[in-house]
């Protein structure tokens, strides 16, 4: 029987049924979680290390729309954009917790198309779902993740540790995520005043993967290790690199000089600003949602950092009052501005 055919209420299950329902299947894979879903609390053993904990709220119809958000992506979306926040500590994220807000609209097989996108991220990523929340919302879908990490004390990375003379690196490329959304909304647009016209995404599956199912940067975080590089400071780039930029300066009390030249912006990222209409610098630097690692090293580290794959070298920590501004392929030089996402 299809998802379609089959629709079972969430009544069916209540509040402590449906946990049990949905979380069944998922597995402890690390030690140190000693206790999971099912007391009131999870015990988690960090013997010398630090624990790191991060927590984001996904809304329905603020940071996310149904009219293309499979469940099973945001699922998995829903995770990716905690443990990246625990990848920016330089630690390791090890267990989450899930919260969700939901209406009668959804059945039990919706939320289990959901949960299905939770665990594949768990599985992938090596964490582990360790407890959570569900009530009932009238405004739409809330979900609630909260990361749990490890970070050695040495080697925890803040934003506010960036020193004028430390080089500003970032990973990945910027801007994709944010064409991938502008296609998707294109497309919702033109549904809605002509449902029987099919969804054209020009086979861009890369901006469109990139704002439906990004990834975090575990890999960056295991290399740094690898290497023994520390970074001075980090942030992962879900904002917008301008944004984000700016956090890392303000919190370490420095300006920054960015060479747009520096700013990686995948091909296809390139052509579609331009069809949009749209400066791809301005959207790489504004975007949002890349979930890239921003992070800036010592001068020292730079021959290391410059061997290593899928790292960008984008500009120079300065004083404080030479400002934060963008070398421009031109010639000129501009003040950057927080442009990105706002969350108010």
């Amino acid at each position: 029987m299809s998802t379609e055919e089959k629709r079972t209420d969430i009544s069916k299950y209540g509040e402590f049924g449906l946990i049990d329902h949905l979380t069944h299947s998922i597995s402890l894979q690390n030690p140190s979680s000693l206790k999971g879903v099912g007391d009131d609390a999870a015990l988690i053993d960090n013997g010398n290390h630090l624990t790191v904990v991060s927590t984001d709220l996904l809304l329905e119809g603020i940071h996310f729309d149904l009219m293309y958000n499979p469940l099973k992506h945001l699922g998995y979306k829903a995770i990716i954009v905690n443990l990246s926040d625990i990848y920016a500590m330089n630690a390791q994220p090890k267990q989450v917790t899930v919260s969700l807000g939901v209406s009668n609209r959804f059945s039990v097989e919706a939320l289990e198309e959901l949960y299905s996108g939770i665990k594949a991220a768990c599985e992938h990523y090596k964490v582990d779902l360790v407890g959570g929340d569900t009530t009932s919302s009238n405004q739409g879908l809330v979900i609630s993740v909260t990361a749990i990490g490890q970070g050695e004390k040495e080697k925890i990375t803040y934003r506010s540790g960036a020193k004028v003379g430390d080089i500003v690196c970032v990973t990945g490329d910027l801007g994709a995520a944010y064409l991938g959304l502008q296609l998707l909304e294109r497309e919702k647009q033109i549904y809605l005043s002509q449902p029987e016209v099919q969804p054209d995404l020009e086979s861009q599956e890369y901006l469109v993967g990139r704002q439906l199912k990004p990834e975090a940067r575990r890999d960056m975080v295991e290399l740094f290790a690898r290497n023994n590089i520390v970074p001075t400071a980090m942030i992962d780039v879900s904002d917008g690199l301008s944004s984000d930029l700016m956090h890392i300066c303000k919190q370490s009390n420095v300006g920054a000089f960015i060479e747009e030249s520096g700013v990686p912006i995948h091909p296809e990222a390139q052509q579609m600003a331009i069809k949009f209409k749209l400066d791809p610098i301005t959207c790489a630097l504004s975007g949002g949602e890349d979930y890239e690692l921003l992070f800036t090293i010592d001068e020292k580290d730079l021959p290391a950092v410059r061997l290593l794959p899928d790292i960008y070298i984008m500009g120079e920590i300065v004083p404080r009052e030479d400002g934060i501004k963008l070398h421009t392929k031109g010639g000129n030089i501009h003040p950057i501005k927080a442009q990105g996402w706002d969350h108010f």
